[in-house]
């Protein structure tokens, strides 16, 4: 399963464009801006005859950034199941989350 998250955290490196993706991060890392925060919330699993046959784990991502009209929430919801969930603002930044299955 790590191996799966360090794939995630490639993409989400990718797609930013910097190395400013965090996972679960420590209150006392000092994040720098635009970044992505994302975090494990569930793992989804279909079965069939009492046994799981897929199993993806469901990730909380949140693209932090000062510029509101910035396109990194269209680049996030280019990932296959990904789904955008809220907007919010805290500190004079932009937060949109997101649900992503992996």
């Amino acid at each position: 399963m790590a191996r799966q998250r360090e794939e995630l955290q490639l993409l989400l490196e990718e797609i930013l464009g910097s190395r400013n993706v965090y996972f679960q991060p420590p209150e006392s890392v000092k994040l720098k801006y635009p970044c992505i925060l994302y975090e494990r919330s569930d793992i989804h699993t279909n079965a069939a005859d009492n046994q799981p046959y897929v199993k993806l784990n469901r990730y909380t991502v949140t693209a932090i950034e000062e510029d509101p009209d910035s396109d990194l929430a269209e680049r996030l919801l280019g990932l296959k199941y990904c789904g955008f969930d809220r907007h919010f603002t805290s500190d004079q930044l932009n937060h949109d989350v997101f649900t992503l299955y992996f």
